[in-house]
């Protein structure tokens, strides 16, 4: 089996994606085959299945318990930032009704220089500005961000749930300057005589534990109906054994 194996494995040589997933293919099968194999020798074949797959999935149960506690190994998608819409030269171009209701944005909280939401906000704000399809700006100099405030994103019901988490970023164009030969660019200047652009994003919070978590539910599911399966077996043996004694 090991020669066979390992024949397949440098069959594959030339291809190192299809030679990766046959090495593990043939490991999994050796590791569990083998498990199984032993375990039918000596209680028989349909309960060496029982006991090997009773096994797998309980191991499997515990593996995802750790990444779904940690946020390891299989993921899903990391939280980010959506853009919701692009508003230039006031709110009354809105179409939200958090910038409509709220122009002087008295009920959000602008965030300090050093906050790193502000810089993680600003990025994500970075890549919309500039898009080609829906962007306003070609470049990420032709703008300078000059305040970023937050809005929404409290849990409530034991964390279980939460509220919306708004972003409005607030840029202004860029003042055009000349770079001297041989010196380093001028810091840039926001034009504060031009309308200021706002980019509203909302939180996506993804779905970065899910993978394991459907993992650790499904495997502790299935292991829970194998173990009550060897549970009832073992009770008929029982039965059987005292009704045989009876006989006798």
């Amino acid at each position: 089996m090991l020669l066979g194996a390992m024949s397949n494995v440098l069959a594959f040589g030339w291809e190192p994606e299809i030679r990766g997933i046959t090495a593990v293919l043939i490991a999994v099968l050796v590791l569990m085959g083998s498990t199984w194999l032993l375990l039918a020798t000596n209680s028989g074949a349909r309960l060496g299945m029982l006991i090997a797959l009773a096994g797998l999935f309980g191991w499997m149960t515990i593996l995802g318990g750790i990444w779904w506690v940690y946020g390891i190994g299989l993921k899903g998608t990391e939280p980010s930032w959506q853009a919701e819409e692009i508003v230039s030269g006031g709110f009354e171009n809105a179409s939200s009704d958090l910038l409509i209701s709220d122009p002087d944005l008295t009920a959000w909280e602008a965030l300090p220089a050093d906050d790193p939401g502000r810089g993680q906000a600003v990025a994500a704000a970075d890549a919309f500005f500039i898009d080609p399809d829906t962007g306003v700006f070609e470049a990420t100099g032709d703008y300078v961000v000059a305040n970023v405030y937050r809005k929404g994103g409290e849990t409530y019901f034991l964390s279980l749930l939460h509220r919306p988490h708004y972003a409005l970023v607030q840029v202004y164009p860029a003042v055009p300057q000349i770079t001297e030969p041989g010196k380093a660019p001028p810091a840039p200047v926001a034009d504060t005589s031009q309308p200021a652009t706002y980019m509203l994003m909302v939180r996506d919070l993804g779905d970065k534990r899910f993978p394991s978590a459907m993992i650790t539910l499904g495997s502790l599911a299935i292991f829970l109906v194998l173990a009550y399966t060897l549970h009832r077996r073992d009770q008929l043996a029982e039965q059987h054994r005292s009704a045989a004694l009876e006989k006798a």
